[in-house]
């Protein structure tokens, strides 16, 4: 195994995680039931945001509150719906890669679901980090 050093590594992880999320029992209904969206949109979209913030790629220019807010509104995101998004994202990365990367992708997943959960219990009342 090797650490994520590529566009091409992210790509892999980011289709690997979602063919798992569709599954999930837990969490599948967000993605295939409450809203839908063009899978060969939302993939690249991914792409760039995890390519942005693991290899500093500079490409993704989204606001990705908005939509998570959009989603809560229509379907609650509880902290069990958060654990299930981390326990799967953790379990891809470590699936796939090894080493400083990819351990700054589960930090940065955990950082993330921390916050975004954080407000959408606050009601949906928005900051910038």
């Amino acid at each position: 195994m090797h650490d994520i050093q590529t566009t091409d590594d992210i790509a892999l992880l980011i289709n690997r995680f979602y063919s798992k999320v569709v599954k999930d029992p837990v969490i599948q209904h967000f993605f295939t039931q409450v809203v839908y969206f063009s899978w060969d949109t939302h993939i690249p979209i991914m792409i760039s945001f995890w390519d942005s913030i693991l290899l500093g790629a500079g490409t993704y220019k989204g606001q990705p509150m908005d939509k998570h807010f959009a989603l809560h509104k229509l379907s609650a995101m509880e902290h069990h719906h958060f654990e299930r998004w981390l326990q799967l994202w953790e379990t891809t990365v470590l699936e796939l890669y090894t080493g400083p990367v990819a351990t700054d992708a589960i930090a940065r997943a955990h950082s993330i679901a921390r916050i975004m959960e954080l407000k959408m219990q606050a009601g949906g009342i928005s900051f910038k980090l």
